[in-house]
């Protein structure tokens, strides 16, 4: 029997305004190639399926249709597990009738029965713990309870239910764990949100129970192993780079395989193709122009980091038609200017003349400079329509 474990599709995720739903489709397509390659039997996906909790109709086409293809054309079941991003009552509604496709959905762990899931159903081969992300909110109130503690009901509450998911069980079979939560050890992308729970570590690798075989994680969206058990805990990561910073490490699916006799293989990973590239450039103006008219950037996404000795006006659009015209889209241009080491010091009697005050600031920023006539222009038409706002 062989296994797909994914997380954190984030569909209908926008990057500076862009719709990535491109990006999604051919992934749900390389992961249904994948699926009909390797003759994958169970696909498991560890929470937050889409961008926003209100996801867009586009957005909900797309993961609707690739689930009914997984239906029509594989045998394939499916475990999908509601995460911080998702609305987990949105997410299960239509839970009986995907029910009726092999597709079994968890948006809300209110009791253990609904979380411990044979597969086949009929001839169970492994068990999984379909366990969702559980919010802080849900815990009971407790009157004049520091933070500390109320982490540490939370940790109570998540090794409690995962121990009774695991003692429903049968023993001899193998068990896999589902999760959407922080565990202490792990490394952020800088791309994810509500990481920590009350600004404190959520869980331990101690808080998960003995005599499991896998745990197949989803909230951190770097692909990653936690260390700290004898069987595996993962993150499989977000299937693309949900920010310039995630385009520096290849994404992975992980593929698991059952034996006959019940010995799971949990070391394989499959690597994503990246669908649409993320570049960073940066230098001074000459650096970043020269590589813009010299390089092909067709088809993608660009991050400028852009050093300046003094602010240039209109050397935003510069950069960005440069790289246009080799076929590129500059997503954002961000400006670096030399530090500011002390404020301007303006005369009393300049006091309530603007422009003063921002010939005084600039030669004071930038070595006695004296601003150039465009931009001293540009200032003083906002500051006549901002008098003449009043």
């Amino acid at each position: 029997m062989k296994i797909i474990h994914t997380a954190d599709w984030h569909i209908g995720q926008r990057l500076h305004e862009r719709s990535r739903l491109d990006e999604h489709e051919q992934f749900l397509d390389w992961l249904f190639d994948t699926i009909q390659e390797h003759k994958v039997e169970l696909l498991l996906v560890s929470g937050d399926i889409f961008d926003t909790s209100l996801p867009s109709a586009e957005a909900t086409n797309l993961y609707y249709r690739f689930l009914y293809r997984l239906f029509n054309e594989t045998d394939t079941y499916t475990v999908i597990t509601a995460g911080n991003h998702d609305s987990a009552r949105h997410l299960e509604a239509p839970r009986a009738f995907l029910k009726m496709g092999r597709i079994h959905v968890v948006g809300l762990a209110t009791e253990v029965s609904k979380c411990v899931l044979p597969f086949p159903p009929d001839n169970p081969r492994v068990m999984v713990a379909a366990v969702p992300y559980l919010t802080e909110a849900e815990l009971p109130h407790v009157s004049y309870e520091t933070e500390i503690e109320r982490n540490g009901r939370y940790r109570e509450r998540l090794k409690s239910f995962y121990a009774e998911c695991v003692s429903e069980m049968p023993r001899e079979l193998p068990k896999i764990l589902m999760g959407h939560l922080f565990i202490h050890g792990g490394k952020e992308s800088n791309s994810e949100r509500n990481i920590q729970i009350g600004g404190a570590t959520a869980i331990h690798t101690t808080d998960f129970p003995d005599g499991v075989d896998y745990v197949a994680l989803g909230h951190l969206h770097r692909p990653q192993t936690i260390k700290g058990t004898d069987y595996p805990i993962r993150y499989s990561g977000s299937p693309i780079p949900l920010r310039f910073n995630e385009a520096g490490y290849k994404k992975k699916v992980y593929l698991l395989e059952l034996f006959d006799d019940g010995t799971l293989v949990k070391n394989k990973a499959i690597e994503i193709p990246v669908f649409k590239e993320l570049c960073t450039v940066t230098g001074d103006e000459e650096s970043v122009l020269w590589d813009a008219r010299t390089q092909a950037w067709d088809g993608k996404y660009i991050q400028v980091k852009l050093k300046l000795d003094k602010p240039q006006t209109g050397i935003n659009d510069k950069v960005r038609q440069a790289f246009s015209e080799r076929g590129g889209d500059v997503l954002s241009v961000e400006i670096e200017l030399p530090e500011v080491k002390q404020g301007p010091t303006i005369p009393s009697e300049d006091i309530s003349r603007p422009e003063k005050i921002f010939e005084q600031f600039y030669r004071t920023k930038f070595d006695g400079e004296s601003p150039d006539q465009t931009l001293t222009q540009t200032f003083s038409e906002l500051i006549q329509m901002v008098e003449g706002a009043e």
